[in-house]
């Protein structure tokens, strides 16, 4: 007998009349997945390449996840394909599930479409973890030899994509996940055959090739992850460290591995998850998320500091949970002090316990 259907699967309407098809699952403080290269809500769940990060996703959280316009469940039939209609999409989205305050999960595509929404809506994102992503599209990162890989592609998609034959979407698969198993690799070729048109791949494709959020970078104000494969056969290493060097109080997460899309199994995958589930953990106490309201003088930032120093933690820990420096810390436990009215850390405490803050994980 078949269990319970894992995800709720709705539509909501864009602003221009497109429907977007977005679904929940799991339980928990909320997650969104900013949507990136195609997808596909029912195809996803039973692929072996997506369905353990889907796992992941949802393990603590409840997760939001949708297809954007012109691919998946989603219409494929839209005059607007451009990043603005991609961010109007991700909003249409949080509105539809009535969301508040959330951590926002950006992968490849997906970060520079989670920094312009972080941006224009700090009050609502309470975490970022932007993975394997970019800030420049490839025809902006000033290096003409990624603007003609990126007219060769154009003209694969265009060619091949929709033929049984699997070989024009095989040099996507290759960059994606270089080190697949056969079992993977034929599972991602179907999956992108089936959640985009030839045509429709081509152009998303394309507008993503000029996506260049670089100046939004500095304006991020909530508590950012970065996470980024060495050797990632799609985006470059020095993309994510553009965006861990640029966005204020980042935090950068190496991984040793040749995959864009990490692979369950390998010993990166087990590194991105225990520093995400860390990251996302700071700040929530037994799955509650505190309001915005509370302590209203402090940063996130700040608010994260007084968070884990009410928990009893000391400079140097604190440090290391964040992943930033003690100088660093001490600073704003100095701002902290200025801002409550308060000379010691007992007296912070007191303020954070009244305020709802510092309940043990």
């Amino acid at each position: 007998m078949a269990g319970p259907d894992p995800q709720k699967i709705r539509f909501c309407m864009a602003a221009d009349g497109t429907r977007i098809a977005y679904a929940t699952m799991g339980k928990g403080p909320p997650l969104v997945r900013a949507a990136h290269w195609l997808s596909h809500l029912e195809f996803d769940w039973t692929s072996p390449v997506w369905r353990p990060w889907l796992a992941e996703l949802g393990r603590e959280h409840t997760l939001v996840r949708y297809d954007e316009r012109a691919c998946g469940l989603s219409d494929w039939q839209v005059d607007d394909i451009s990043f603005d209609a991609w961010l109007t999409d991700l909003e249409t989205v949080v509105s539809a599930a009535g969301l508040a305050r959330f951590a926002l999960f950006g992968m490849s595509r997906g970060a520079p479409l989670a920094i312009a929404y972080a941006v224009r809506h700090p009050q609502r994102v309470s975490h970022l973890v932007l993975a394997g992503g970019f800030a420049r599209g490839r025809c902006r990162r000033g290096q003409p030899q990624q603007a003609d890989e990126m007219r060769l592609e154009l003209d694969l998609v265009r060619m091949g994509w929709g033929r049984e034959n699997p070989a024009f979407r095989r040099h996507f698969t290759s960059h994606f996940l270089p080190d697949g198993t056969l079992e993977q690799i034929r599972a991602f070729d179907e999956l992108q055959r089936a959640s985009a048109s030839a045509e429709n791949a081509a152009r998303i494709l394309e507008t993503g090739s000029v996506i260049d959020v670089v100046d939004l970078l500095p304006k991020v104000q909530a508590p950012t992850l970065v996470l980024h494969a060495r050797d990632d056969a799609r985006i470059p290493f020095e993309e994510g460290r553009l965006l861990a060097g640029t966005i204020p109080d980042a935090r950068l997460v190496p991984l040793d591995s040749r995959n864009h899309i990490l692979l369950e199994g390998e010993p990166a995958w087990h590194v991105f998850w225990d520093a995400v589930h860390a990251f996302l953990r700071t700040g929530q106490a037994a799955g509650v998320e505190r309001p915005s309201s509370a302590l209203p003088a402090l940063t996130v930032r700040e608010r994260q500091v007084l968070e884990l120093l009410a928990r009893g933690l000391a400079n140097d820990e604190i440090a290391e949970r964040l992943g930033i420096a003690a100088k660093t810390v001490r600073n704003q436990v100095s701002a902290i002090f200025d801002k409550l009215q308060v000379s010691t850390r007992a007296q912070a405490i007191v303020c954070a316990r009244e305020a709802g803050l510092g309940s043990q994980e």
